[in-house]
């Protein structure tokens, strides 16, 4: 997105928030979180929002600024070597493949490419960076481990903490996909991980943590940050940490007030679990059971009963763009 399509689109946001009175404004998304911070200063003149500042926004947000912090800090992360940082190939030559060439700014796998060998990665590097800018090199983890997303809410102080701890059971595609069932867990000493990292970062609200466990050493490794609330959100919000009236209460300057945290609470994407029991080999075989639709904190992302027709054009559209762009061509290199 260049400077003319974002001013452009700060402009249209001013327009609308003005004509509609609106107080405040919570980013959905990856482009739009970005935008409202780089844009802060102006755009705060008329809408309340958090977010931290650019520099620290994208300290976050770029996977290959992320690791840096993580090497530098010893969170548990996969090897990664700064492409843009490489004196001598032998770096290249030796690093441990497989690897994971992996775009620094990316949404949703797109572009990470999968390379086995020094041979393979110089093949393909040249055709990855002139698509999708400057990239860095990763260890891949080989499948085996859970996939795990970490919620955090702090204030600027990093004095109050929410978080809540989800387990992606199954995602669509199985390769690089998006949730469609998973069931928040126990896991305080992920939580206390990533706001360690949050910390380091001087963050101020919402962040989404991606991390993937590593079958051969049984540690979870921090992937990368999503600063903004993630489309599997719901289960955290029945497991009693209600991020929404959180971020709104501290925009607006309120008192906090205290969460518990109930685990247990699962989420199911009826959409993308049809699509994912069409394609996968292990339809029958998987846990949790692919059939079992009734159980107890059993909760669905795309459906209520008061209101179907969001689960009607929601997976009709979905239905489109997954057939119908370039997105599962985008992710076919993991």
């Amino acid at each position: 997105m260049d400077n003319l399509d974002e001013e452009a689109i700060v402009d249209e946001i001013i327009k609308i928030v003005q004509a509609k009175d609106i107080r405040i404004i919570i980013p959905f998304g990856d482009s739009t979180a970005e935008i409202l911070s780089k844009h802060k200063t102006r755009l705060k003149q008329y809408v309340k929002f958090t977010i931290p500042d650019y520099d620290i926004f994208m300290s976050a947000y770029d996977k290959n600024k992320l690791m840096r912090l993580c090497n530098e800090n010893h969170y548990p992360h996969p090897i990664t070597v700064d492409l843009s940082d490489v004196s001598d190939n032998k770096i290249l030559v030796d690093f441990p493949y497989p690897a994971l060439i992996k775009p620094n700014i990316t949404t949703g796998g797109r572009g990470m490419t999968l390379v086995n060998s020094y041979e393979e990665y110089k093949d393909k590097i040249n055709a990855i960076e002139a698509k999708y800018g400057m990239c860095h090199l990763q260890q891949f983890i080989p499948e085996g481990g859970r996939q795990i997303k970490v919620q955090l809410f702090v204030d600027n102080n990093n004095e109050k903490v929410f978080g809540s701890v989800i387990w992606k059971q199954r995602y669509y595609p199985e390769k690089g996909g998006s949730s469609c069932c998973n069931v928040t867990i126990d896991a305080p000493e992920l939580i206390n991980i990533c706001r360690s990292v949050l910390h380091d970062l001087s963050w101020d609200g919402f962040a989404d943590f991606d991390l993937i466990e590593d079958p051969r050493d049984g540690k979870m490794k921090i992937m990368e940050i999503n600063p903004r609330f993630p489309a599997c959100l719901g289960s955290a919000m029945k497991s009693g940490i209600d991020y929404a009236n959180l971020l709104v209460d501290y925009i607006l300057c309120k008192p906090l007030m205290p969460s518990e945290y109930k685990p247990g609470a699962k989420l199911r994407h009826i959409g993308f679990e049809v699509l994912w029991f069409i394609s996968s080999k292990h339809r029958f075989k998987t846990n949790p059971n692919w059939f079992k639709w009734f159980s107890s904190r059993l909760y669905f992302q795309d459906f209520s009963f008061t209101d179907p027709l969001p689960f009607i054009f929601g997976t009709w559209g979905n239905i489109k763009k997954l057939f119908g762009s370039n997105i599962i061509k985008e992710k076919k290199g993991i």
